[in-house]
């Protein structure tokens, strides 16, 4: 290269890191082919092969269950596909969206979300479900807000911790507006008789503020006065109550609280290594309850075995990595974030239903991402995709971004 067009190339930099007070000087150079942003085949390939094994699954456990109630045995399947396209109409708008767009319209976005929310206590517009008040009815279309409020939360921390640029020098300024909000959120949901949903936000929040660079003496904070708060509120209700001793002993009621758990894990112990083989399973045709939804999981176990179980959960560990790996690459706080935030929601919702069902931890209620039947869930999760895909479309940014960083 001539030397003259070598140094018409090279730039000057100063920049101060406002954390560590690091400066830095130099030169960077201009790259004549400069790297175009592209979308991420790897990770469309994993929404993909997770939407039509979920699809497939869902058949499978569903048919028996459709064919007592409405004598359909496409009925589940049939909704779930519709909730697909519809999922991913609104995937591929907030795939292409501006971002600065969506940052605009989050105080809508926010407040719309709480009014939603709060339209679920109010009679005659929702409907209680086994004691809980978790669903908007509208035009005979249910809706669960709740859903909702795990993506406008991810937007909505991505976008406050953002602005600090990792400084939390000040804490009532940086810390308590998200918090406050974070709280209200929870609050709601907690009021809806859905506890677990109210900590899973809790802990998504939590480790999107540890990511954001929040020091870990407010942690301690948090915990003193969250954990204790959250053991009474546990111990508050029955069903509640009976869960935790239904875990620790599912023979405690065998016939009752503890009968959902005992057939899951028979389901899961059925499969074998290698499973029953699809369509072949059992357990889903009375004997396991809420086999298309929540418990989904102990009809994969029971039909793919132990091998399918492993490769599922890889399924998940890859989108996980794949997802971690597009944050990394960002140098911009908010694209970071949201695509951390986002991957987290989705992959460590599947982690505790595979925990729920294998009996490591008492029974949640969360739904399995891209498996359980429900529109709210699956629109949901694929518009949590689709903003990863937006975040990651940028060219890879100044790697000094990174230096003393948690990731």
């Amino acid at each position: 290269m001539d030397s003259r067009r070598a140094l018409c190339d090279l730039e000057p930099f100063h920049v101060e890191d406002t954390v560590g007070g690091t400066v830095y000087t130099g030169f960077f150079v201009e790259q004549i082919n400069e790297q175009k942003p592209r979308f991420d085949t790897l990770l469309a390939g994993v929404v993909l092969l997770l939407l039509a094994i979920g699809a497939g699954m869902l058949l499978s456990a569903s048919w028996f269950r459709a064919e007592q109630l409405y004598s359909d045995p496409l009925r589940f399947v049939m909704r779930q596909a519709m909730w697909i396209g519809v999922g991913t109409v609104l995937m591929l708008i907030a795939c292409v969206v501006p971002l600065r767009v969506v940052r605009k319209l989050l105080p809508v976005l926010v407040i719309g979300t709480m009014i939603l929310s709060v339209l679920t206590f109010l009679p005659g517009v929702s409907a209680r479900y086994m004691g809980a008040r978790r669903w908007i009815i509208v035009f005979n279309v249910s809706f669960q807000p709740s859903e909702l409020v795990k993506v406008v939360l991810v937007l909505y921390l991505a976008h406050i911790l953002a602005r600090r640029e990792g400084d939390f020098t000040q804490p009532l300024q940086s810390l308590l507006p998200p918090a406050l909000i974070v709280t209200i959120f929870a609050g709601i949901v907690l009021l809806q008789n859905d506890y677990s949903t109210a900590m899973f936000l809790i802990i998504v929040s939590l480790a999107i503020f540890y990511m954001a660079g929040v020091p870990l003496i407010h942690f301690v904070r948090i915990f003193v006065l969250v954990v204790p708060i959250s053991t009474i509120l546990l111990f508050t209700r029955e069903h509640r109550v009976r869960r935790i001793l239904t875990f620790l002993n599912p023979e405690f009621d065998p016939a009752g609280s503890g009968f959902q758990v005992l057939a899951a894990r028979r389901a899961l112990e059925n499969g074998g290594p290698w499973g029953t083989g699809i369509g072949q399973g059992v357990r889903k045709m009375g004997g396991l309850p809420e086999a298309q939804s929540d418990f989904i999981f102990a009809v994969i176990g029971e039909e793919l075995g132990f091998i399918g179980v492993v490769l599922l959960i890889g399924l998940f560990l890859l989108l996980a990595v794949r997802g971690l790996s597009l944050a990394r690459r960002q140098s911009d706080w908010f694209r970071f974030l949201l695509i951390y935030g986002m991957t987290m929601s989705i992959v460590a919702q599947a982690l505790v239903n595979f925990a729920v069902v294998s009996g490591m931890v008492p029974a949640t209620g969360l739904p399995l991402p891209f498996f359980s039947s429900g529109g709210s869930s699956m629109v949901v999760t694929l518009v949590m995709c689709g903003l990863i895909f937006n975040a990651s479309q940028s060219t890879p940014g100044d790697p000094r971004f990174w230096e003393g960083r948690r990731v």
